[in-house]
């Protein structure tokens, strides 16, 4: 049995924490960007579906270097989050966060917004007329039918978190113990002599840890068609 050295323990846990993180600062928004893309009509709503999954078509040092202009320390907003509220993304921990974060985005909105989509309206409109408002609509109903929608859409963004590479590395480089995560540490290892035991050891813990959430992905999924089927 294969047994992981302490600096790759802490890859893989610093790996998990951003992942973690990345999923539940994404959620709140991924709900609100998905609601909107799937019953509002407003000028621009091409545009943000776009903007929204533009990065995954675009190279993911891309995003990341994006990531670094703008959050970076003398970047627009970098600088007034240092300098206001002592906020630092940049090679940090919190940085790689959100540059997972970015990039599993527009796999969270995406499931999100085709379950929001499956809703039939019908169901909400019965609520209207039973005198909730919408926020009260989207509580009682909208929501808890979203809700496999809303798990899938998690499970894939932190699948997406785990995995980030390009992005991550680009934005907080790999700092051991502080951004440097399990893809970071595989191709460090990959990168100096023997270190081809602990890439293999930290590749058989990613693959298990994302065909997991895969297989739990795929189970909420059949889950949800039996949910919805029961309104149809």
């Amino acid at each position: 049995m294969m047994e992981l050295s302490p600096e790759e323990l802490t890859a893989v846990r610093l790996s998990l924490r951003i992942a973690v993180v990345a999923t539940l600062a994404s959620l709140p928004f991924g709900v609100l960007v998905a609601y909107a893309l799937a019953r509002w009509r407003f000028p621009g709503k091409v545009l943000l579906d776009g903007l929204v999954h533009l990065p995954l078509v675009l190279p993911p040092v891309v995003t990341g270097y994006v990531l670094l202009l703008l959050f970076g320390r003398r970047g627009p907003i970098g600088s007034v989050l240092a300098e206001t509220f002592g906020i630092v993304f940049s090679f940090r921990w919190t940085g790689a966060a959100l540059a997972c974060a970015v990039m599993g985005f527009p796999l969270m909105v995406r499931a999100i917004r085709l379950s929001i989509e499956a809703i039939d309206q019908r169901l909400e409109a019965a609520a209207g007329t039973l005198g909730a408002n919408r926020p009260w609509t989207f509580v009682l109903i909208t929501l808890p039918l979203a809700l496999p929608g809303l798990m899938v859409g998690s499970i894939l963004c932190f699948a997406k978190a785990l995995g980030e590479f390009g992005a991550t590395i680009t934005f907080v480089s790999a700092i051991p113990g502080e951004t440097q995560t399990i893809s970071a540490a595989i191709y460090g290892l990959t990168q100096t002599p023997a270190g081809d035991a602990g890439a293999l050891r930290l590749t058989l813990v990613s693959v298990a840890i994302a065909l997991g959430a895969l297989v739990v992905s795929e189970a909420v999924q059949r889950l949800a068609r039996r949910k919805l089927a029961q309104f149809e």
